[in-house]
């Protein structure tokens, strides 16, 4: 299928990747539009990986209050530089990212974060849920898999869709970033308030 000019400015537009990689990704993906993004998505997870190790002392700490100042986010959102920490597209995904903590009232940032005994109990009960239902083994242990992605897409922020799109977690939000910026960003952590909340 022939590559157009127009192919690879869509592409360019939805993704922000360089004319070259669009191009080679439309390529990859025969002309098909989807497929085209799901390789450039790959590709930027790839070389977000790469830079996962790299320090990431600066950023920001983002405040958001969300309307009528009943709820607010504390976030620390940290980056390699000074010059990208002051940059649109980090300051928007700091800002983003407090307006999702609001909305979605993540507990942790990562699955690796969630407490051993918070995930024991939550398996037992899933596994009593299961088994009420009558499920042989094999199916419960296929339920309580299911059952516990769930789980993490509920209290890990980067598991969890983004509140303001919904084909995207988090995590994938903040890949694009680093690949759009070059640098390793990372979420160091948050703290979300709700008027008249219990402290225990």
């Amino acid at each position: 299928m022939k590559i157009t000019t127009k192919m690879v400015k869509d592409l360019r537009d939805a993704t922000g990747a360089g004319v070259l990689d669009a191009k080679k990704a439309l390529e990859n993906a025969n002309g098909d539009f989807d497929g085209a993004v799901d390789i450039l998505r790959e590709k930027g997870a790839a070389r977000a990986a790469k830079r996962s190790d790299r320090e990431a002392g600066e950023g920001v700490i983002e405040l958001y209050s969300h309307p009528g100042n009943r709820l607010g986010v504390i976030l620390e959102l940290n980056c390699e530089t000074d010059f990208v920490a002051r940059g649109d597209e980090f300051q928007n995904l700091a800002h983003d990212l407090a307006l999702h903590i609001a909305g979605l009232n993540p507990q942790y940032i990562e699955r690796e974060d969630v407490p051993q005994e918070e995930l024991d109990r939550e398996l037992n009960v899933l596994k009593s849920q299961a088994a009420a239902e009558g499920k042989p083994p094999q199916i419960i242990e296929k339920m309580v898999e299911g059952r516990i992605k769930k789980f993490y897409e509920e209290v890990c922020l980067m598991e969890q869709k983004f509140v303001k799109d919904d084909k995207v977690t988090i995590k994938e939000k903040i890949t694009e970033v680093i690949r759009k910026t070059g640098e390793n960003i990372i979420v160091r952590r948050f703290a979300r308030y709700e008027l008249g909340e219990s402290t225990e």
